[in-house]
């Protein structure tokens, strides 16, 4: 694990299974209709019971860059209060806005995290999977959302936590936090 520590919280980089963090509220990479997939949303849909697809279906739908909130359901036994459902972009090339969608997709978590008054959240690796975004990209993006939005000012964040699952992204993200890290 590493971590940076600022101000007004922690940032956190580790390799896990998002799913067994003791954390407020963990966001899951969803596709736009918030059907559940593999991967990550697929373990997290797992763990959290059949409840969170109906809620799902309920909420309708997400855009791409946005986010929306349901309750952890299973989760919660665990302490995960919410699941966040974070649509990040297929990655086109790189052309068709995708670094400013997933930064938005980052950054609209963030804000329902606070919203909901968590005061620790882990995100996966938001469109680096089936979406192809490459993760030696989205790296810093996520780690300059966390940075940005710990810094801007009061919230109820203290913990922002970035669970990978496997080497290559866990290298990536530690590489980005490193560099941000010696940032002024």
């Amino acid at each position: 694990m590493r971590q940076v520590d600022l101000d007004s919280g922690r940032i956190e980089v580790r390799q896990a299974d998002i799913t067994t963090l003791q954390v407020d509220a963990i966001v899951t990479a969803a596709n736009a209709q918030l059907v559940g997939g593999g991967g990550v949303d697929g373990a997290v849909h797992q763990a959290a019971g059949p409840r969170l697809l109906d809620a799902c279906r309920k909420i309708g739908g997400c855009e791409t860059g946005s986010a929306v909130i349901t309750m952890g359901y299973d989760l919660q036994d665990r302490g995960v209060q919410y699941v966040i459902h974070a649509v990040g972009p297929i990655w086109r090339g790189g052309e068709q806005n995708e670094e400013a969608l997933l930064a938005e997709a980052y950054a609209k978590s963030l804000e329902l995290a606070d919203t909901h008054e968590c005061q620790s959240v882990a995100f996966p690796s938001i469109s680096t999977g089936v979406y192809g975004f490459p993760v030696e990209r989205a790296a810093p993006i996520a780690i300059a959302e966390f940075r940005k939005f710990l810094s801007a000012g009061p919230t109820h964040l203290r913990r922002i936590v970035a669970s990978l699952f496997d080497t290559r992204s866990l290298a990536a993200f530690e590489q980005a936090l490193d560099r941000q890290a010696s940032d002024p």
